[in-house]
């Protein structure tokens, strides 16, 4: 990861101040790296050394920093990693064209690799990204929505660029067809799993722990998995509250939201999801050789089920 910094910081360079600045920015808030990593111990599994290999991960870690970027000013964002966001920083254009140039400098490096299916697979992840998140905001506000739209949404906006970064890795090793979709199938439930996690802290976390404030789902008018479990399952008093906060992006009632996801056993239930998708997870990684890298997945997602951030 210290040499993927490396890259990052030297690939960032540009003759536009303000480009780096925002740039430096928001990459400086730290994260998780989570992509760049799942490529790299994909690689370590398979067996490829090829320093090529910390060029691909700092190119997922580019797009994925586009769509913060771009994510940040549609959902008109304020906090995150404990941090006033980038559009807050520098304004909502700043953020736009800087996420541009990201995605840019991103192809830039892909043409570097010189392989015809690293571009693809990168071009249809960032297109499929695209279509996720306008179908994330075509379903803004609408309470209606249900567990299956909500899995294609996150499959589409959050996880294809962890299935993208996982296959990356097999197709850099040269390795078979079935290795490939098994890299690609951890990096889909991973990413998935990951997700459902991130939605269920919303309404279960703690701000100062998050990065993020409390209750910025209810604000957006999203309805994620807890919300569309506790609609589901409870009275009709309670659904009527929370589809009525949904449709108006209200968080005047958000103590009273949190208490109807806790009390249905929405989070419950959401976890639960995130742990039959982690366990896919586990089981794809579990066919690539044995050894500590492998090993090193396994546990990923295992402990994602832990996080708390």
């Amino acid at each position: 990861m210290a040499q993927v910094d490396l890259v990052i910081s030297e690939r960032l360079s540009s003759g536009v101040p303000l480009v780096g600045q925002v740039a430096k920015y928001i990459i400086s808030a730290g994260g998780k790296r989570l992509r760049p990593v799942i490529l790299l111990l994909t690689c370590g599994a398979l067996g490829y050394l090829n320093p090529d290999k910390f060029n691909m991960a700092a190119v997922v870690e580019f797009i994925h920093t586009a769509t913060l970027l771009h994510d940040d000013v549609v959902d008109e964002s304020t906090l995150r990693r404990g941090k006033p966001t980038a559009n807050e920083h520098f304004g909502n254009p700043a953020s736009v064209l800087v996420g541009d140039f990201l995605y840019s400098r991103a192809f830039q490096m892909m043409v570097h690799a010189g392989s015809m299916r690293i571009m693809q697979v990168l071009a249809d992840a960032t297109n499929v990204i695209a279509e996720g998140e306008v179908m994330q905001l075509m379903n803004m506000h609408d309470p209606h929505l249900d567990e299956a739209g909500y899995l294609l949404v996150i499959r589409s906006k959050t996880a294809k660029l962890f299935e993208a970064s996982a296959r990356l890795g097999a197709i850099l090793a040269g390795s078979s067809a079935e290795v490939e979709q098994a890299c690609a199938d951890f990096g889909q439930s991973l990413g998935t799993a990951f997700q459902v996690i991130d939605d269920v802290l919303d309404y279960e976390g703690q701000s100062a722990e998050m990065g993020k404030n409390l209750g910025d789902d209810l604000r957006e008018g999203k309805a994620t998995l807890p919300l569309i479990l506790a609609m589901q399952r409870g009275t009709s008093a309670q659904r009527d509250l929370v589809q009525h906060a949904i449709e108006t992006g209200s968080v005047d009632q958000l103590p009273a939201v949190i208490d109807i996801v806790r009390e249905t056993g929405a989070l419950e239930g959401s976890r639960k999801a995130a742990m039959s998708e982690a366990q896919r997870a586990i089981n794809a990684a579990k066919l690539l050789p044995p050894g500590p890298y492998t090993d090193a997945l396994v546990a990923l997602a295992s402990q994602l089920l832990e996080r708390r951030t």
